[in-house]
């Protein structure tokens, strides 16, 4: 794989944070809605805040966002919450403790803390970088989540693993400095705007010995579980984010106290749209941090929510999601970011053909690839080899 690698660097850091992993059922989406609201407007909740079914609200007098990491995520699987322990026990333990017995246990909140690395890189396509990235982790035993967003890549892990994550980095070639508590790879490559998936390997199995041994294991947990890729062929995804410079200058001042522009209100109030879209968003990925603006992945019927130019990236380039119901794999399992990106990368690539083009999601109990709609047919073929054929389709 380093032959095919550019000759840049990749800085991964860890984030001031540790994580709670919330999965929420989506028939309980409603019950949810207002702390997902005071995530998204943060100083606001802090007052009371108010919405109305036509979305308008008062957002806070701030921007950059307060917290190091938050990602919302609704898909046709489940509404994903990822943020601090601290957010968890404020925001969604005072609503779980409000409904009833059964619905309280479809309510997921893990008890072990996750940390996050931050990973800022050019070079190759997302899903070489998903290998270069994972492929120590998966093969160290280590259980990830993935999730690229417009600017950047996340790798959360679980806290006790922080160490052996260094080591596992370091042993490939990715070097730590003391100065900055960053690693750099003179040779990881670059960034095609993608997201991710949790990963799977039975807990308690040694971990594999090579990227195809791994990828063997994935599918074969899979095809034991029944887990089989669904297309989702009505819902077109777009990848776009908030402008840079309507942010601020949010990586220089964050002076939180600061008025927001209009470009902040107009997409504070796209967002509050999307979320309150009922009875959900049928697709949307918000990832928000207090360096970078709002990193979306969405719908694109949920365009119409933002004034023009609010909103960064293509707008008629869309995504095709393949999703992998893993409910029934326990949070722990390794293995599925880097098994089902080898297995694209590797056998959709013939004599004369490049890799797949194609990125990830990571939610608490699904992952979603992505493909664009010109690559769905050689995706599905590579999936079908790896599942002898057994594929669902929901039209």
């Amino acid at each position: 794989m380093e032959s095919s690698m550019a000759l840049l660097s990749a800085h991964i850091q860890f984030l001031d944070t540790q994580l709670a992993l919330i999965h929420i059922p989506l028939h309980l989406y409603s019950s949810f809605l207002q702390s997902i609201l005071q995530l998204l407007l943060p100083n606001a909740s802090r007052n009371g805040f108010t919405g109305n079914g036509n979305g308008a609200v008062q957002p806070p007098k701030g921007w950059p966002y307060e917290h190091p990491f938050v990602n919302i995520s609704i898909t046709p699987i489940e509404c994903s919450i990822v943020c601090s322990r601290v957010l968890a026990d404020d925001l969604f333990i005072p609503v779980l403790r409000l409904l009833d017995a059964q619905s309280r246990s479809l309510v997921h909140i893990t008890s072990e803390d996750f940390v996050v690395m931050q990973v800022d890189g050019e070079g190759l396509d997302a899903g070489q970088r998903v290998l270069e990235l994972t492929s120590p982790l998966a093969l160290a035993g280590i259980p990830i989540f993935f999730i690229t967003t417009y600017f950047a890549d996340y790798i959360l892990v679980p806290l006790p693993h922080r160490e052996q994550v260094v080591k596992a980095l370091e042993e490939r070639g990715f070097q730590f400095e003391d100065q900055t508590s960053s690693y750099v790879n003179p040779y990881v490559h670059g960034r095609k705007h993608s997201s991710s998936s949790p990963e799977v390997q039975p807990p308690g199995t040694p971990p594999p010995a090579t990227i195809s041994e791994l990828q063997s294991r994935t599918f074969a947990t899979l095809k034991r579980r029944s887990i089989v890729p669904t297309v989702a062929s009505d819902i077109r995804l777009v990848q776009c984010a908030g402008r840079r410079d309507s942010a601020n200058g949010m990586s220089q001042n964050r002076n939180r106290n600061s008025m927001t522009s209009a470009a902040d209100d107009a997409l504070h109030l796209g967002l509050v749209k999307c979320l309150i879209a009922p009875p959900y968003p049928r697709f949307l990925s918000l990832t928000l941090t207090d360096t970078e603006p709002a990193s979306l992945l969405l719908d694109h019927t949920l365009l119409p929510n933002f004034t023009q130019d609010v909103l960064l990236g293509s707008k008629d380039e869309y995504l095709t999601p393949i999703t992998l119901d893993l409910r029934n794999l326990p949070v722990e399992s390794t293995g599925i970011v880097c098994g089902v990106a080898g297995r694209l990368v590797g056998a959709t690539t013939g004599q004369m053909e490049s890799p797949v083009e194609m990125s990830y999601l990571s939610t608490a109990r699904a992952g979603t690839v992505m493909v664009t709609e010109q690559e769905l047919d050689r995706a599905l073929d590579a999936l079908r080899g790896a599942e002898n054929g057994v594929l669902s389709t929901a039209d």
